[in-house]
């Protein structure tokens, strides 16, 4: 079955074979599926400035494969709006400590028309929720934007489409509440939280983490 994980700089050493395994699919599905060449290595690894220690990763894990991820960064921190594509945003760039930016977000090809897309998008929901986040950034492309309303999201374009990587592609913020939650849980048929972490064993269980759902 698949869970969506929350890794952390606090949890990652639980996460190493993942984490490579999402850099790894990064490269496959950014690089060689929809040609972002600018991101191309040849370790056959997407990995940029904001995989670090403040990064937080939301991975779609099902017996112990990767099929689906996203990132989520601090926007009081340089992040790829504010350094990348400052140009994208008509006004102010939203940065405050309730606001993330959301990045890397994929769900590998023979997993698209099942739920993993919609659990990712409800445990990005969930997890904003718990942590006091009431909006995320993006920079996508134009398509997203109709399967957002379909999942009942409500977004705010922060400017106007331009053509990046040879796709209409717009900067905007997705507001987190407990009804897109919602709204996507029953589109899916979810039931229940959809995150589990897993933390480093306490002296007290050593060797034993904690699993919480």
């Amino acid at each position: 079955m698949t869970h969506i994980h929350v890794i952390t700089s606090d949890n990652r050493g639980l996460y190493e074979d993942g984490i490579q395994q999402f850099y790894r699919l990064r490269h496959q599905i950014f690089v060689e599926e929809r040609g972002w060449t600018d991101l191309s290595h040849s370790n056959g690894l997407e990995i940029d400035a904001y995989d670090n220690e403040h990064a937080v990763y939301l991975l779609a894990i099902d017996a112990g494969r990767v099929v689906g991820g996203q990132r989520l960064y601090p926007t009081l921190l340089p992040h790829m709006i504010s350094d990348v594509f400052p140009h994208l945003v008509q006004r102010n760039i939203p940065q405050a400590a309730d606001v993330l930016e959301w990045t890397r977000y994929f769900v590998v090809k023979e997993r698209r028309t099942g739920r993993t897309d919609c659990r990712l998008l409800a445990a990005m929901q969930e997890y904003c929720l718990e942590n006091g986040i009431s909006e995320v950034t993006a920079v996508v492309e134009m398509w997203w934007l109709p399967r957002w309303q379909q999942t009942g999201f409500k977004v705010r374009p922060l400017g106007l489409p331009q053509i990046i990587e040879g796709q209409p592609c717009i900067a905007a913020a997705v507001e987190i509440s407990t009804a897109s939650l919602e709204h996507v849980r029953k589109l899916a048929g979810l039931r229940g939280p959809s995150l589990i972490r897993h933390v480093r064993p306490s002296p007290s269980h050593p060797g034993m983490p904690h699993v919480a759902a």
